[in-house]
């Protein structure tokens, strides 16, 4: 048994035992503290924290983009790559107090897929029957286990729950990914496989008088869906705006539900754009998708922003929103590595 040590996050007050063998956003997500985090792999750098007591920490690969050398000397930490060797007080940078106690069980279970059928030419339509139950908030994700591996990989959602004991995934293939290539030539329906969850906190605040920006681009489509239907479902009479950018018009997905949402939700828009139109007979938005929203002009004070897909273009629209307006605390993002896919 792995000896366990206290950590105290600040300046939210809250202790956890973590055991030397988890990291430190995996204990707390298991006792339903709900820490702010993307990637999980030390990549996208939403975990970064300070150790203000305590410096016997020891942290899993990561990317040194996420976390330089010299902020680690400092005392910078990454929670998802940070295994505790000694008690820890721990000043979190990023945090969200609507959430932070909000977490979901984390569960594994097995799934049988139902679906495995192509939505576009390199996005995949993934539906997997749960033998259980889960629960999770719209927006979150689960880690897939690869078989014959030690590896995961994480699918964000694209329904709003397991009522019906089913999920919804929308998956980009990759040409040299370790789950692309399972997925695409040897996942088959019937077959089984192991998921544990849930995590994220790309979920919708509520903040019923604001408006809502969503930006996505490839599979970045999952989450956001995933929160649109939730709005339908809830009947939310939000005025939300949904920018999604692909690079052809073979690129764009779900256009038929979308459409119907539009008639739903009587605030909401729906905004495909492509970058590289070519010979496409297209009359709607060009350009790159944070292009389109800049020249949307609109003023965008108060609003919240959902932000999910390539890292590329994440990182674009974490710098354009709040030029346009967004607070930066009210811009939530989800990026998609691929760390590790090749």
């Amino acid at each position: 048994m792995a000896e366990k040590h206290r950590v105290r996050f600040e300046p939210v007050g809250i202790e956890i035992d973590v055991a030397e063998d988890q990291t430190i956003l995996r204990a707390a997500a298991e006792q339903g503290v709900m820490l702010m985090h993307g990637c999980k792999e030390g990549q996208c750098a939403a975990c970064k924290s300070f150790l203000l007591d305590g410096d016997d920490v020891e942290h899993d690969r990561y990317s040194t983009f996420a976390l330089p050398d010299y902020e680690k000397e400092e005392g910078f930490t990454l929670l998802c790559r940070a295994h505790a060797y000694e008690d820890l007080t721990i000043e979190l940078l990023n945090y969200d107090e609507e959430m932070i106690q909000s977490g979901l069980p984390i569960q594994e279970a097995t799934v049988e897929v139902v679906a495995n059928d192509p939505v576009t030419h390199d996005l995949r339509h993934l539906v997997v029957r749960l033998d259980g139950d889960l629960k999770f908030f719209p927006g979150q994700y689960l880690d897939f286990a690869v078989p014959g591996t030690e590896e995961t990989r994480s699918f964000s959602m694209a329904n709003t729950s397991a009522r019906d004991g089913l999920l919804e995934f929308v998956i980009k293939i990759y040409p040299d990914g370790l789950f692309s290539r399972f997925l695409a030539a040897e996942v088959a329906v019937g077959d089984r496989l192991r998921v544990t969850g849930p995590f994220g906190v790309f979920t919708l605040r509520d903040n019923p008088n604001a408006d809502l920006v969503f930006v996505g681009g490839g599979a970045g489509m999952a989450p956001i869906l995933s929160l649109l239907r939730s709005m339908a479902e809830r009947g939310l009479d939000r005025t939300a705006t949904f920018y999604y950018g692909a690079r052809r018009r073979r690129d764009l997905c779900f256009e038929a539900e979308l459409r119907e949402l539009e008639a739903k939700l009587p605030g909401f828009r729906y905004v495909p754009a492509l970058s590289e139109p070519g010979d496409d007979d297209w009359t709607g938005e060009t350009g790159f998708v944070t292009d389109v929203l800049r020249r949307a002009g609109a003023d965008l004070t108060g609003a919240d922003a959902y932000v999910c897909g390539p890292p590329p273009m994440v990182e674009a629209a974490l710098e354009l929103l709040p030029a346009l307006g967004v607070d930066g605390k009210r811009v939530f993002y989800d990026k998609f590595t691929t760390t590790g896919e090749g």
